[in-house]
């Protein structure tokens, strides 16, 4: 680091953004004292855990990184305060999920975590302290932050060491994806840093240039980088929501989806990234940022424009409804006393996170078809599936296996909904032995071999082929 006179850095936030972030911050910054707080007791112990697997988020990697870092400059806490009185450099990682009431319901993030967040800031903060916007935030969100911490002085001056508070708010959003996490954080693509003063800025950038190549350090102002991550995702979700509406097009004309995928993925102006046809987009961020785009363009008047990024996510629930249709239909037009087997429920391999899973949404049409489900998830556990799905749980239509065989015993249907590359390798023969007759296997994920599937007994349906 070439910014000495920076000791502490605070993240406020112990989720699937601040703990991986600040972990990665940590192991090429051993000179930084780490503080990553969480007023979530049971979070702040997995992640003290002995056992690295019990770490409140997987992520291929983090488990080394944190065993190296832990107790070292990187530390797990409920200390709120007192680590942001400590600290030179606050970043807040809380969630901002979507508000389900009041003005803007439905599209709007709800900021009520960055609120307290920043009210806390400004009570306990001492002398300068930057303020790094980490969470995915609305544009001008750091105009409300800006006016609570510049409040302080009215609200917590009552001493000179109050009166010598400032700040300087600046803007990193992440673009990490679950299951790479800490590879794009070791090696980003870019790292975008927004502000409205170039000190903060550079201090910021700084931290970057310990690892990452100066190059890839991209710096604008406030409101551009705020709308730069909004943006991001949103032409992300839309790929995919493309690709997927051309799915259906492929298996009513014989297309095959991954051949047409390939074929324009190679046009150097479209790439292939993102072009891999699913059950539709999941995670904190996609549908989110989305429709907090949408909420924006309706603010400003801009009606076609929101219509048009709407449009997307109204593609991604309806690809999620088009696949419970498919299994009905293939399952004689009745899902009534018929056990289905679903693979995978986090939203995509390589992570524990369930946030806006398209298994969800398709887990729940099926119950409401009747359906008896039996879930196996590598990573999820029982808990967590059975949180997600309370509201549909009656008697013993939900259970939970810790095995892949087990859940397919007596199954009339495989769905596949997450790609987990161990999926591959199940023993497929035996477990077609422990199913009902005829054995489905619905690949919504085209990553299985559909014809050893079918070579040993299976009826297959793969999407877009």
């Amino acid at each position: 680091m070439k910014n000495r006179s920076i000791k502490n850095i605070c993240c406020i936030g112990a989720g699937y953004v601040g703990g991986p972030t600040m972990s990665v911050i940590a192991l090429n910054c051993p000179d930084l004292k780490i503080d990553v707080v969480d007023i979530n007791q049971k979070r702040i112990d997995a992640w003290n855990s002995v056992d690295l697997s019990n770490l409140p988020v997987f992520e291929p990697g983090l488990e080394i990184i944190v065993k190296k870092c832990r107790g070292r400059n990187l530390f797990f806490s409920t200390k709120v305060e007192e680590c942001i009185s400590n600290a030179d450099i606050i970043f807040i990682s809380v969630n901002t999920p979507t508000k389900k009431k009041g003005i803007g319901a439905g599209f709007a993030s709800d900021l009520k975590w960055i609120e307290s967040s920043a009210r806390q800031i400004a009570k306990h903060a001492s002398n300068h302290t930057v303020v790094v916007e980490k969470s995915t935030l609305p544009v001008k969100t750091a105009e409300t932050i800006k006016t609570i911490l510049n409040s302080s002085i009215h609200n917590y001056g009552i001493n000179k060491k109050d009166k010598e508070k400032t700040f300087s708010i600046v803007s990193n959003p992440e673009f990490l994806a679950e299951g790479t996490a800490i590879d794009d954080l070791q090696n980003p693509d870019r790292v975008l840093i927004g502000g409205e003063d170039d000190s903060s800025i550079n201090l910021i950038a700084d931290i970057y240039k310990s690892w990452v190549d100066p190059k890839k350090i991209i710096t604008t102002n406030l409101w551009s980088s705020e709308l730069s991550k909004l943006v991001a995702n949103a032409f992300l979700a839309q790929r995919i929501s493309s690709i997927n509406s051309i799915s259906a097009l492929c298996e009513i004309t014989g297309a095959n989806i991954n051949e047409v995928a390939r074929a324009i993925g190679t046009d150097t102006r479209i790439g292939g990234k993102f072009l891999k046809p699913g059950p539709g987009f999941g995670g904190s961020c996609f549908k989110k940022d989305i429709l907090n785009l949408v909420y924006l363009s309706r603010h400003y008047g801009l009606y076609e424009v929101a219509d048009y990024w709407e449009q997307v996510v109204g593609i991604n629930e309806w690809q999620q409804k088009r696949i419970t249709s498919l299994v009905i239909k293939n399952l004689f037009g009745t899902l009534s006393n018929k056990t289905l087997a679903i693979f995978g429920f986090s939203f995509k391999a390589n992570t524990n996170d369930t946030r806006e899973s398209p298994s969800i949404n398709i887990s729940k049409h099926l119950l409401q078809e009747g359906a008896k489900l039996n879930f196996f998830d590598p990573k999820v556990d029982e808990k967590k599936i059975l949180m997600e799905l309370e509201s549909m749980i009656t008697g013993d239509n939900v259970s939970v296996s810790k095995k892949a065989i087990k859940a397919a015993k007596g199954a009339d249907a495989i769905i596949v909904l997450t790609e987990w590359a161990e999926f591959n390798y199940l023993d497929w023969e035996n477990i077609y032995q422990v199913m009902r007759k005829p054995a489905w296997v619905f690949d919504s994920r085209v990553f299985l071999d559909k014809d050893a599937l079918k070579n040993i007994g299976f009826e297959v349906w793969s999407l877009g082929t």
